[in-house]
């Protein structure tokens, strides 16, 4: 059984997307010293942890997670000397690091895979990527197939770019160089890992066509429809990892990225000791609606009960449309996105989104357990969808022959201070474009605005970290008006989220400790959320 009283379980822990949080050297890209730069910003805010999305040598063909060495930083952002202090001075302002790591595919450029690629058909060196003669039928997750044919004739599996070979996990080399991976980072003071793709490492032997309609199909404890995904050996593999990660000093921790359509999928990663946490990602698909909410936020309650694991809460982060975009679109869209929503080309009335993912904001803070913040959400970000098609990166906007804009929109460079851009963020251009209209978004236009987004994600940290009530625990569900979701935690706490279009009463109430907009007197007003004691 996990640790009751690891950091992890009721952390709230703040995602850096290292090239578009700080700049440091000026050339338009974040660093590792820029971060470093704007720790205090993190520290005011209030969050436990961070998690460093990847900092590694890269092509950068998406994003960095190609990556082409595991132990080092991409001169882009620095240096290991740079990264060992950004570790100390988070350290410092009792902040953990969580790092990325990206186990199920690595860069072309990876110098391994080249050797692979040199050594030709039924060498060694191949052994440690899925090479075949013939593809099977298995679609890239970026669109477009998942096999590269070879000058000499061989495919090579990915499931992600072309750029990005999968490694075969039924290598114990790879195993061990995995190994190797973590001990290095933890060595380096690292609290933790976020495992990205967690569930796709290995694949079915024989690797047999996906069946037409499989995905999404029932599942069996720790088995799925896909033959790419959820396979048994995974549970081995992360318990062998757990046992890596307690041979250090304090608690260190595994979050994965392991999408579940339901309790089954993610009941035998949770249970015993293998992952210490597991993403809980579906409140983010889901369209403004009481009844969705609650749904989720049960059946995702009570898995966490019954097997004593963590499923920290999730609304925003690298690979989806920021929440004031979401939630500020014809919410019938997001049930059933039509393709001008995967192309940006849907009207957005940001005030109403701002409203409702401040009122998001209070949901998740108030939810037992921990939670994740992207960054830029604390500043009410807007997804930035009228990007040049010349300026994105994302390799899924080509993959889908551009029937879909990709995720760079939520990567843009946070806005720091100024009125125009960089913003603050460096002293020239950024890698991606800024909107001309954040101003009124920036730090520094926020910070002493006390009705800012910023100030309302300052205030309920602290008041999170304060009451008794927050954090790990239990939740009672309140009788609430249609659309409208209540909760108690004791001792002495109620949230109310009003999804619906009309004021409705508070509940009894001895003060109000925060709103996510003003109150009308006794009354909760549309799209509002509030904290009272």
């Amino acid at each position: 059984m996990f640790d009751n009283d690891a950091w992890w379980r009721d952390a709230v822990v703040y995602q850096i997307y290292p090239r578009s949080f700080a700049d440091g050297d000026g050339d338009g890209q974040g660093d590792l010293p820029g971060a470093l730069a704007r720790l205090d910003h993190l520290a005011d805010l209030g969050v436990d942890a961070v998690w460093l999305s990847p900092f590694y040598p890269s092509p950068l063909a998406d994003g960095g997670y190609d990556v082409a060495d595991y132990t080092g930083v991409d001169p882009r952002y620095g240096t290991l000397a740079d990264f060992d202090a950004f570790v100390a001075a988070a350290t410092a302002r009792d902040i953990k690091v969580v790092v990325d790591i990206v186990p199920n595919h690595c860069s072309s450029a990876h110098p391994r895979f080249r050797k692979a690629l040199a050594a030709g058909p039924g060498s060694p060196e191949r052994d440690w990527f899925v090479f075949r003669d013939e593809p099977n039928n298995w679609q890239s997750m970026f669109g477009g197939p998942a096999w590269t044919r070879t000058p000499d004739g061989q495919w090579y599996l990915h499931l992600f770019d072309a750029a990005q070979p999968d490694w075969n996990w039924r290598h114990p080399g790879v195993t061990a160089m995995f190994e190797d991976v973590l001990r290095f980072w933890l060595e380096r003071g690292v609290a933790g890992f976020r495992i990205d793709v967690a569930a796709m490492l290995f694949k079915e032997d024989g690797l047999p066509d996906v069946v037409p309609g499989s995905q999404g199909a029932p599942l069996a404890p720790g088995r799925s429809a896909v033959p790419y995904e959820h396979q048994p050996e995974l549970l081995e593999l992360y318990r062998s990892w757990r046992k890596i990660l307690a041979a250090y000093p304090g608690p260190r921790g595994t979050v994965a990225e392991i999408w579940f359509a339901d309790a089954a999928q993610a009941r035998p990663y949770l249970t015993g000791d293998g992952l210490a946490q597991l993403f809980n990602f579906r409140l983010m698909p889901l369209p403004w609606s009481a009844g969705e909410f609650r749904g989720v936020v049960e059946e995702s309650y009570r898995l966490a009960r019954e097997t004593g694991g963590s499923i920290p809460w999730v609304l925003g982060n690298h690979d989806v449309p920021r929440m004031v975009t979401r939630f500020g679109i014809d919410q019938d869209l997001v049930r059933a996105p039509t393709p001008d929503v995967l192309l940006g080309r849907v009207p957005v009335d940001a005030e109403l989104g701002t409203r409702r993912a401040r009122a998001a904001a209070l949901l998740l803070l108030a939810l037992p357990g921990g939670a994740y913040i992207y960054q830029g959400d604390e500043l009410g970000l807007p997804e930035h969808l009228r990007m040049p098609d010349e300026a994105r990166q994302d390799p899924m906007f080509e993959r889908t022959g551009r029937a879909f804009i990709g995720r760079d929109g939520c990567r843009v460079p946070l806005p720091w201070s100024g009125t125009s851009t960089p913003y603050g963020f460096g002293a020239g251009g950024t890698w991606l474009p800024q909107p001309t209209d954040w101003a009124a978004l920036t730090v520094a236009a926020q910070r002493d605005d006390p009705g800012s987004t910023l100030n309302l994600y300052r205030a309920a940290l602290a008041l999170r970290r304060e009451h008794p009530a927050l954090g790990e625990g239990e939740l009672t569900w309140l009788d609430a008006p249609p659309g409208v979701l209540a909760l108690t935690r004791e001792p002495g706490f109620t949230l109310m989220v009003n999804f619906g279009p009309d004021p409705v009463p508070l509940p009894p109430h001895s003060a109000v400790l925060l709103a996510s907009g003003p109150l009308d007197g006794g009354t909760l007003p549309a799209d509002t959320a509030v904290w009272l004691s």
